[in-house]
């Protein structure tokens, strides 16, 4: 049996998007165009993508990288303002095992025409299967798949 641990982290990425809060939010809340941003990718599998955006509501999402492992994201949405604020809980899997737990904050706001998004996360990271600058790395490559939806 191997040794568990936990380490913990937090890190916040901005980033500024063309399109105003309302269009921003929206690629969040419709199911659809999340699915394009933050699930679907050259190289990736969707095996299943459902979602209950809503404060109480849930996202389940089980993916792969072609001939990867089998991956997981279970989320909560704990609160939600329209186009201002998401905040949710979600855990990650991978091949069976959870490899983290966190509490992500996204903030949107409004800068000119634009919008200006700040999220937040605090994570833990169990018995060294993830870390920090893994998780912010592809959490930025995300924010930058999201500016391609909602910038053109």
């Amino acid at each position: 049996m191997s040794e568990q641990s936990v380490a913990h982290a937090t890190f916040v990425i901005e980033h500024v998007y063309a399109a105003p809060p309302a269009r921003v939010f929206a690629a969040f809340a419709d199911p659809a165009i999340k699915r394009r941003w933050f699930a679907e990718g050259e190289g990736w599998v969707v095996d299943a993508f459902e979602v209950d955006f809503r404060s109480g509501g849930s996202e389940t999402s089980h993916f792969r990288q072609i001939g990867g492992p089998a991956m997981g994201n279970d989320t909560h949405f704990l609160d939600i303002v329209p186009d201002r604020r998401i905040v949710s809980a979600y855990t990650m899997i991978v091949d069976g095992t959870r490899i983290s737990a966190s509490l992500g904050t996204v903030d949107l706001l409004a800068e000119g025409s634009g919008t200006r998004l700040v999220y937040t996360e605090q994570a833990a990271f169990l018995d060294g299967q993830d870390q920090v600058a893994s998780r912010e790395a592809g959490w930025r490559e995300l924010l930058e798949g999201l500016g391609a939806v909602v910038d053109g």
